[in-house]
């Protein structure tokens, strides 16, 4: 499978639409964050629902995209699925000129386009809305972390403050707290 050749279904062809509001679907599957190397989502069933408002020199787009990803949970490391539910606007403005200033909000494409690509718009959206900090008992539903996971965790950081508290001076310093005493 070649990843540009399954990113073709994520284009809206906006050329032959009539001027008005115009709505599509859209599948976000494994495959399509497979398609992007350093996404921050590997897994993933999600639908985006998008309006696309066309009007004479511009296009309006709306997104609702719902659906679950998979996250890892950074405290006991186990997959979960996280729900997802939010909305999006992006401009898109056609200009004859050579402009390749895009903002967050804004894109610009040629007169002479005929078709919106919303691919890395979904992937930008979805990624964003990625936690900084995952943990089970937060992002998702109903559940809690790994009790056994949880158990190592605390019994290797007792250890750890255990060899904290026996670790010996170094007779060096010893010499050097004489120093303050005279």
């Amino acid at each position: 499978m070649q990843v540009s050749k399954y990113l073709k279904q994520y284009r809206i062809p906006f050329s032959g639409l009539s001027a008005g509001k115009h709505e599509f679907d859209f599948e976000i599957d494994d495959k399509f964050f497979d398609c992007y190397a350093h996404s921050l989502v590997k897994k993933g069933k999600l639908d985006a629902k998008v309006d696309l408002q066309k009007q004479e020199n511009m296009l309006v787009v709306n997104f609702h995209i719902y659906g679950i990803i998979q996250l890892s949970c950074d405290v006991c490391l186990a997959d979960f699925d996280a729900p997802l539910d939010f909305e999006e606007r992006a401009l898109v403005k056609f200009t004859d000129e050579d402009w390749e200033s895009n903002t967050e909000e804004v894109l610009v494409l040629s007169k002479t386009d005929y078709e919106l690509d919303i691919a890395e718009l979904l992937y930008e959206y979805i990624n964003v809305r990625v936690p900084y900090y995952s943990k089970c008992t937060e992002q998702g539903v109903n559940l809690s972390c790994d009790p056994e996971m949880l158990a190592k965790i605390n019994v290797d950081s007792t250890e750890e403050q255990e060899d904290n508290n026996e670790e010996k001076i170094d007779p060096r310093w010893d010499i050097l707290k004489n120093i303050k005493n005279n």
